[in-house]
């Protein structure tokens, strides 16, 4: 997966650097794995705006995932990889030998035609989805169930991965894409390699015209407002506003929201790095 930079033929393509797309070797999805999908605006359902700055943006479908990867022990082919316009890693098209289709996020090194398999009894290789319990210590792992049989709710993105660092007891000891080092209980599934789609955070939009293709609007910064609108506003000249904070007064930079007797603390053991 590489990236493509464009000839600055206009203001738009001279800063722009997207993804390319070779790797991609299906254009429409599978009918049976996609359902249709509503854009709110930002509006709740008596139509006032309760969310800023979304709104408008290219009509998508949803692709059906499938995080939980609960067909132990059959095999299933990579038919093909496909963009999702839901995320930013690409999606895999399987299909298993009883028949069935599913998606799965793709990992690095999935390519089509090769074979994948779930379950306990899978061997640790690019795409096998197992418990942690059988997953050698080292191993780089992606899509983490937090509960098991939950489906995976971590490590998920275009170009993340975790490292499976030691099992202790009932627990696996997860080094996180954030830095955080937490531990999880060892019965949850997790899939082998590190997500595809890596040069994702390369990419620049080069136009304010693509943000408004993926359905955000444009955001006017506290600091520019009157103060009869935001904390940060008003001042003579460019003031910068004291303390940033929301438009509720709340402390945005700095201020610790995590909830000091929250259950899960316990099972952290090395907080992200700032």
């Amino acid at each position: 997966m590489g990236i493509r930079k464009l000839k600055p033929t206009t203001p738009g393509q001279r800063h722009k650097v997207i993804g390319a797309f070779d790797k991609i070797t299906a254009s429409t999805p599978e009918k049976s794995l996609v359902v249709g999908k509503r854009a709110t605006g930002g509006r709740n359902n008596t139509g006032k705006m309760t969310m800023r700055y979304i709104g408008g943006g290219h009509k998508r479908k949803y692709r059906i995932i499938d995080f939980k990867r609960n067909k132990d022990g059959i095999p299933a082919t990579v038919k093909s990889i496909e963009y999702d316009p839901n995320r930013s890693s690409r999606i895999a098209l399987l299909y298993y030998a009883d028949g069935a289709k599913s998606y799965i996020i793709a990992p690095n090194g999935l390519e089509v035609g090769q074979t994948v398999v779930s379950g306990s009894d899978a061997a640790p290789e690019v795409g096998n989805t197992l418990p942690m319990v059988n997953i050698p210590v080292g191993t780089i792992i992606h899509n983490i169930e937090l509960r098991p049989g939950q489906g995976a709710k971590m490590v998920r993105s275009a170009g993340a991965f975790a490292q499976l660092t030691s099992k202790e007891g009932a627990y696996a000891i997860i080094k996180m894409p954030s830095g955080e080092t937490r531990k999880i209980l060892a019965a949850c599934k997790a899939t082998i390699g590190a997500v595809g789609n890596s040069d994702h955070g390369l990419e620049k939009s080069g136009k304010a015209g693509r943000s408004r293709w993926l359905g955000r609007r444009p955001h006017n910064r506290g600091v520019v407002m009157n103060p009869v609108d935001h904390p940060m506003g008003g001042g003579e000249g460019r003031a910068s506003g004291g303390h940033p904070r929301s438009r509720k007064g709340l402390y945005a930079k700095g201020l610790k929201t995590r909830a000091p007797k929250k259950h899960s603390s316990k099972y952290i053991i090395e907080r992200r790095k700032k």
